[in-house]
């Protein structure tokens, strides 16, 4: 399955295909491969069409030191008075359970892929033929990783994060250079949560036309408002993270939606995308055109005998519209009826003399 499968037709805003939705699991399955399962149950159930978890172990992503830079002790941060190996431990999903993840969302008809933090992960995921590949912003300059995975000639989705113009340039180029037209950049704020107010997804349109690809946005905002707006602006993948109960806990459970929540984006994004259509004025469907009745026009207001003239007085613009357009009530008025007419009657030019 590739993106030119899923994404039809170009670049532009105007999409040809219903944004792509992907559930992310993260840590919130709590070191529970039930939970983990669940979680996937769920997710498909709320109508996305694909679901990412994370392929590391706190072994592959740092080292067990619980001090200076790999201890976190900024109080604003989230997981703050913990270790990074600690925190990793914690969130990291099972490899042993990888594969029994991908065999329920295949049952489910959505696509099950990966975050590989290393290179030992992409190989293991490809033990697991995983249909496509997603990079994470804190590492979308590692370049040799990036390496690793565009040699397996699949898909690969890159959240941009932090990343300058120029780093995302040489990252993108490195894709490009290796033959690959199967890439999407998504607009991501790399704070958790983020703040809708510090989102920027203005650049959605902006990464599209200065990186000449598909483009998307992995949202850690709270609710759905970001991603819904993001669709008009051209994403054509949305990823949000996931979890069945915020209260339960989870080291992304905070900025997680509940299933509510994910069955909300769904059908709001797919809205949205409706909503887009193409630049159209005046009637847009037949329906639309039972409503012209509802213009004002112009309506006798008072019983008229041969001979009467027209004044405000017994002329009004009025609902519904059979009768002439509000516009021409300067002309008519003080014109002679030739015929008597009866209050009510819409005005006609074959009404006067």
């Amino acid at each position: 399955m590739y993106f030119s499968d899923i994404l039809l037709g170009d670049k532009t805003v105007a999409h040809h295909a219903p944004p792509f939705i992907i559930a992310e699991m993260s840590g919130n399955h709590n070191q529970s491969l039930d939970k983990a399962l669940a979680i996937v149950d769920s997710a498909a159930a709320s109508g996305v069409h694909a679901l990412k978890i994370q392929t590391y172990t706190a072994e592959t992503m740092t080292l067990d030191l619980s001090e200076n830079e790999f201890f976190i002790s900024d109080p604003n941060n989230i997981w703050q008075g913990q270790s990074l190996y600690k925190l990793y431990e914690q969130a990291h999903t099972p490899w042993d359970w990888h594969e029994a993840i991908f065999n329920r969302c295949k049952k489910h008809g959505i696509l099950g892929f990966s975050t590989p933090f290393d290179e030992t992960a992409v190989d293991f995921l490809e033990s697991l033929d995983v249909p496509f590949y997603k990079v994470a912003s804190f590492e979308n300059t590692d370049i040799p990783l990036i390496k690793k995975i565009l040699a397996t000639k699949k898909p690969i989705i890159i959240s941009t994060g932090m990343a300058s113009v120029a780093e995302l340039m040489e990252t993108v180029n490195t894709v490009k250079d290796h033959n690959n037209d199967d890439l999407i950049l998504l607009k991501c704020t790399s704070t958790y949560p983020a703040e809708p107010v510090k989102t920027n997804i203005n650049t959605i349109p902006h990464m599209s036309q200065l990186f000449d690809c598909h483009v998307g946005l992995s949202d850690h905002t709270m609710g759905i408002g970001v991603a819904v707006a993001s669709v008009a602006l051209g994403a054509r993948v949305i990823e949000k993270h996931f979890t069945l109960d915020r209260s339960k806990g989870g080291v992304d459970s905070s900025f997680s939606l509940e299933p509510s929540e994910l069955s909300a984006l769904v059908t709001e994004t797919h809205r949205a995308w409706q909503a887009l259509g193409k630049i159209q004025y005046g009637i847009a469907s037949d329906n639309e055109a039972k409503s012209l009745q509802y213009r004002r026009s112009l309506y006798v207001t008072k019983d008229l005998a041969v001979g009467d003239f027209i004044s405000k007085n017994n002329v009004r613009a009025i609902r519904p519209g059979m009768g002439l357009a509000p516009k021409h009530l300067p002309t008519v008025l003080g014109k002679q009826v030739k015929l008597a007419i009866k209050k009510g009657t819409p005005l006609q030019w074959n009404l006067l003399q």
